[in-house]
């Protein structure tokens, strides 16, 4: 069985945008042993919501392109990310339905759990969704 070892977010960041090519480099190596059943590379969610987010609001990048990053990250060899169906949903909710990732997230994850209700005080980005009810607390309840 070959080792796992978690992949954090600045090793993507570093390898998708080449702002540091040295450690693009060595990513790009870490990746090739992966893909050469050296290693088992893990990451989860998360990393991907911090990878989408810094890739929008510090590198101005559209979601289009984005989500083609996703998408690469979620097709690499001896890569695994948990919960990568639910990423998966998110990312195209967020290009297809414009809405931020975050809530595009939150909503395939309660999707994939059954929970098809959501209270919340930011109903436009979840009222975009097909079978989410959305729902704003009220003092009467």
């Amino acid at each position: 069985m070959t080792e796992r070892v978690f992949v954090d977010t600045n090793l993507f960041l570093r390898y998708i945008t080449n702002d540091v090519p040295e450690q693009a480099d060595a990513v790009e190596r870490l990746l090739e042993r992966a893909g050469a059943g050296e290693i088992t590379l893990v990451t989860n969610s998360l990393v991907i919501c911090e990878i989408v987010w810094t890739l929008e609001s510090f590198y101005r990048m559209a979601r289009p392109a984005i989500r083609e990053q996703v998408l690469a990250i979620l097709n690499t060899p001896g890569l695994e990310v948990t919960d990568g169906d639910q990423v998966l949903q998110a990312i195209n909710w967020h290009v297809e339905k414009n809405i931020s990732y975050g809530d595009a997230h939150h909503a395939a994850w309660s999707m994939a759990r059954g929970i098809q209700t959501i209270y919340t005080f930011d109903r436009k980005h979840f009222a975009r969704i097909e079978g989410i009810t959305v729902r704003v607390p009220s003092q009467d309840e």
